[in-house]
């Protein structure tokens, strides 16, 4: 009868248009986590490790870290300018000024420019340990050297954390976008797991669960989903996270700015210098470091933890608060002055500004689980393992799909899986 809709077929085309849809999703999400899955398996097993970075490195490394001396130890400041004149190729560039009882001294260390070729001097290494009472050097290394060789493990692990090692800033950009994928994976991930049909939440209900007595390819799929589930909010965070560390001024802060204002800082607002020719400063640090203890000062703030000159931006930077914080909360003070006139180039205050910066702020203390202290640490550990592990478990479902047996496999295991089909 003309205008009148058949309701079965009806039905039967939103079904079919739901079941195209979902075939569409489960293919996405299927090469979307292929193509990534190396790189998270490498990212969730370094960042794992790198949760405390700073307790194995010390573990690792007690030749760089203890430093035994009696007394008032010396001004770091003064340590500084006498290791630049006992070695002319050396340029301090960042100063600690946190004393721990029984530990060294760690300086940043830049090379000058070479005269004769116009680059700058092959040091081989970019940090010194320094006894804090005698100023003596008790030890050195480049940061991030490969490989596996005690002093070098800890920072190469974190360097390829996050840039895989690469030159230039390739392996920024390959992690970034690899975040930037994760987090819409994310999301269909999650949609795959919803069942089509009605009741919603009692055919949900099992794909939060591992099924006891199953055989390998199920407990493996159970594996993959249950823990997507358990971990999402996590696992979201960590992709967020990653993609403003890595692509933070390209890709990140332009996305926040449709939402909110954020307050840009120099980083932001100065395009970098090749290290090959980096911006000499015309004030030292002896001329910066009171400028800031006075702001400082008016500001009621702790006292400096350390110092740093930005040599590609020509940005002196001094933080007020601990290096390592043991408790809770979102970091430490910052201030910037520029290197030629020291002007003030604004301040990082945890916890103020605009809802755009408050946003960003948060990042890395969620992605180091540094925001909740120990237990924070604990779980973002944990969660590297189930990254890894998650990314192990897909690959063994796509692969176990390829064979015809695998596919009857597949078959006979949906038949337990109340409206959500095995990706």
């Amino acid at each position: 009868m003309s205008g009148v809709t058949n309701p079965v077929a009806s039905s039967s085309t939103e079904r079919q248009s739901a079941l195209t849809i979902r075939d569409v999703l489960v293919r996405l999400h299927r090469y979307a986590g292929l193509g990534m899955a190396v790189f998270l398996i490498m990212a969730g097993l370094t960042g794992s490790v790198i949760a405390f970075y700073h307790e194995l490195d010390e573990l690792l490394n007690p030749d760089l870290y203890r430093a035994a001396g009696q007394g008032t130890p010396l001004d770091p400041l003064v340590i500084a300018e006498r290791l630049e004149k006992e070695d002319s190729k050396v340029w301090i560039t960042s100063i600690p000024f946190e004393f721990e009882p029984g530990h060294s001294l760690e300086f940043g260390v830049s090379p000058k420019i070479n005269p004769e070729i116009k680059k700058p001097f092959d040091l081989g290494y970019d940090q010194f340990f320094v006894n804090p009472f005698t100023g003596e050097i008790v030890g050195k290394r480049q940061w991030g050297e490969c490989c596996f060789e005690r002093k070098n493990l800890l920072p190469f692990i974190y360097q390829m954390h996050y840039s895989l090692h690469l030159p230039d800033l390739w392996g920024w950009w390959i992690m970034g976008i690899v975040a930037f994928t994760w987090i819409f994976d994310c999301f269909v991930g999650a949609w795959l797991t919803f069942p089509p049909d009605k009741p919603f939440f009692g055919k949900w209900k099992p794909a939060w669960k591992i099924k006891k007595n199953a055989g390998p390819y199920r407990v493996n799929f159970d594996l993959h989903r249950a823990c997507g589930l358990w971990f999402w909010g996590l696992l979201l965070m960590l992709a967020v996270s990653g993609l403003y560390l890595n692509l933070g001024k390209e890709v990140f802060k332009p996305i926040v700015s449709f939402f909110s204002s954020y307050t840009p800082t120099p980083f932001d607002l100065r395009e970098p210098r090749s290290l090959d020719q980096p911006i000499i400063p015309k004030l030292t640090f002896r001329e910066i470091l009171p400028v800031a203890e006075r702001e400082a000062s008016d500001r009621g703030w702790e006292p400096r933890g350390n110092a740093f000159y930005a040599e590609s931006f020509g940005v002196y930077v001094v933080r007020f608060g601990p290096d390592h914080p043991t408790g809770l909360g979102l970091g430490t003070n910052f201030l910037f002055y520029d290197g030629n006139d020291g002007r003030s180039l604004g301040a990082q205050i945890p916890g103020e500004g605009t809802a755009g910066d408050l946003f960003m702020q948060i990042q890395f203390p969620l992605h180091s689980g540094q925001i909740a202290g120990l237990p924070g640490k604990i779980l973002i550990s944990i969660t590297g393992l189930i990254v890894a592990m998650l990314s192990t478990t897909g690959i063994v479902i796509w692969w176990k799909k390829r064979t015809p047996q695998s596919r009857r496999v597949k078959a006979e295991a949906e038949k337990g899986l109340s409206g959500s089909s095995i990706e």
